[in-house]
């Protein structure tokens, strides 16, 4: 990801935690500013003077205007905190608390830190042991340097390489989910976790060593034992995500804000023994024909009611029904914003308020999608992808989804082979990192009497054809399912992964609304055929369907809709059926 330097006509005009839109906009002028890496260069200490603030209420927040770090500022509101946002150097050395929630790019990032002078700020604040959790990127950064484009330096605190996880063993990178910690030592800040997962989302991490040891708090394993979290006196850093690791990560927050409380309550122990499999609640929001945001489900794709009437299918309010998904379980929550507005995504104010409103009690991962991709308004102005999805970013996403927009660029580049870099995929990608672009597939099955009656990948699917054929391929499909287009899920899917996705949702027209189960050949088919990994969509109607996916495919999660809605199956449900199945999952 490329992030957005601190500029002297943000810090002096206003908070940079105010600027929504104008920080977004800023952050995209700067996006292409960062080449030549360099090392740390510090200035004299002399100028920077240290002191703490007497405001015991007030968090300090370093925000550089990239990604979304909303739901960091609504977990720290939630816990009784104010918040001062850094705008200087000074402001970091006057920190009583300073939390550094980086997200992106690690040379970046880097970049931003030096020729804004916050570099030698944070080691100043740091190395006084003054209290500091960095978080994701945050930690990363406090190391000697990274491989993440080239050999870049970091702020050198603690000593060790990060580098890229190896998905030559059959890992999916990045690593997306719920995983478990091995606590190593006293660590004051992860006391209320014990084996409890938390949330992750990283292509790149940091390695325990003989030199580094004496900072490790807890370890990770997904291939490899990496560094989950450091702690030294009053410093602290996390790669997971607290803020995205519900009730157990609002207690790691709590431990770093109130380190001397007593804490009465303690999250509910449960053995979290490795990367769980995750159950996602969707959301179809779009207006109804009264204009109001509602909860929809279609019956493969259509969305209104079978009735004199015809009206819009209403599920519930979507706020309320993602605050109940959390509540009752729901690993991420994703929305699909169907309404007539996304012609224009930067005007369906509706929607952006649904995320904005959602992240302040909502401590999962939010995934938004529907008409990311280029626009000009009606007065001419152009828009690009890249910043729609960062209002979407800013209001609350962590994830956003892109369809029809990714299968043109999938088309154009099989057909090319040129990367250009102008396609939304692209350009999301290499701003804001492939782990937080997810790419959906809407496709249908042709059947066929033989796999060489087309060019495209067919294979021998479970459920005949309708004159008894055997084989099928999967035809990717634009505008809702309207259109059919000539290049099959197969070739999509390893297309928009070297194209930069970081995750696949997998969607089946023919399964959609069914309840029959989900599409186990498709499945099975895109999720051998990446290394990123596969979401499980359409068709969901039982318990038994989800274990069923779980164990005949490689998906990584498996998501539903209609039946979460009208209350047919509880999520809950969903889970104590996996765990006695033995399959890992997160409570």
């Amino acid at each position: 990801m490329e992030a957005a330097p601190f500029t002297s006509e943000i810090t002096k005009s206003r908070s940079l935690s105010s600027l929504s839109s104008t920080s977004s906009l800023l952050f995209l002028r700067y996006s292409n500013f960062y080449r030549q890496r360099s090392r740390v260069i510090f200035k004299s200490h002399r100028a920077l003077s240290l002191r703490a603030s007497s405001e015991s209420s007030v968090v300090t927040l370093l925000d550089y205007g990239a990604g979304n770090v909303r739901s960091v500022r609504n977990a720290i509101r939630h816990l009784g905190f104010d918040i001062k946002d850094v705008q200087t150097p000074q402001d970091i050395l006057n920190a009583e608390r300073l939390i550094f929630p980086g997200v992106g790019a690690f040379a970046a990032a880097m970049d931003v830190l030096n020729k804004t002078g916050m570099a030698e700020a944070l080691c100043t604040y740091i190395e006084k042991d003054r209290p500091f959790l960095g978080i994701c990127l945050g930690l990363q950064l406090l190391f000697e340097s990274s491989e993440e484009k080239g050999l870049v330096n970091g702020l050198g605190l603690i000593p060790g390489v990060v580098g890229r996880f190896d998905s030559t063993n059959g890992f999916r990178v990045p690593h997306i989910g719920w995983n478990a910690l091995q606590i190593s030592k006293d660590s004051e800040i992860l006391d209320d976790v014990g084996n409890q997962h938390v949330y992750f989302v990283h292509s790149y991490r940091a390695m325990p060593s003989n030199d580094n040891k004496e900072w490790v708090s807890s370890t990770c394993n997904y291939g490899d034992n990496f560094i989950a979290s450091i702690r030294r006196g009053n410093v602290h850093a996390v790669q997971f995500h607290p803020e995205k690791s519900g009730d157990v990560g609002l207690s790691v927050l709590r431990r770093f804000l109130y380190p001397k409380s007593h804490m009465l309550k303690k999250p509910t122990e449960r053995k979290a023994s490795g990367l769980a499999k995750r159950v996602i609640a969707c959301l179809d929001v779009r207006a109804n024909d009264k204009g109001d945001l509602v909860v929809t489900k279609g019956d493969q794709y259509d969305v209104r009611e079978n009735t004199k009437e015809n009206e819009v299918r209403n599920l519930g309010k979507p706020v309320e029904l993602a605050g109940q998904y959390y509540k009752d379980g729901a690993d991420e929550i994703s929305f699909l914003n169907i309404t007539g507005f996304r012609d224009f995504p930067l005007g369906d104010l509706p929607m952006i308020q649904v995320l904005r409103l959602t992240s302040e009690n909502v401590f999962v991962p939010l995934t938004v999608g529907g008409g990311i991709r280029d626009f000009t308004d009606a007065s001419g102005r152009h828009y690009s992808s890249l910043e729609v999805a960062s209002e979407y970013f800013r209001s609350g996403a962590d994830k956003i989804s892109i369809g029809s927009d990714a299968v043109y660029a999938a088309e154009e580049y099989i057909k090319t082979g040129v990367k250009t870099g102008k396609s939304s995929l692209e350009q999301i990608s290499r701003v804001y990192g492939n782990q937080a672009v997810v790419i959906s597939i809407d496709p249908r099955r042709v059947y066929l009497r033989s796999p060489n009656d087309v060019e495209f990948k067919a294979i021998k699917v479970k459920d005949t054809g309708p004159n008894g054929e055997e084989y099928a391929w999967y035809q990717c499909t634009v505008n809702g399912g309207r259109e059919g287009r000539p290049i099959g899920a197969y070739e999509l899917a390893k297309a928009v992964e070297e194209l930069g996705a970081g995750e696949i949702l997998l969607n089946c027209i023919d399964c959609d609304g069914q309840g029959k189960g989900f599409d186990v050949d498709l499945i099975k088919l895109i999720s051998d055929a990446v290394s990123v990994p596969v979401i499980a969509s359409s068709g969901a109607g039982d318990v038994e369907h989800f274990s069923e996916v779980y164990m005949k495919t490689n998906a990584s999660a498996a998501l539903a809709a209609g039946i979460f809605h009208r209350k047919e199956v509880p999520i809950q449900s969903v889970k104590e059926h996996l765990f006695k199945e033995g399959i890992e999952v997160r409570f």
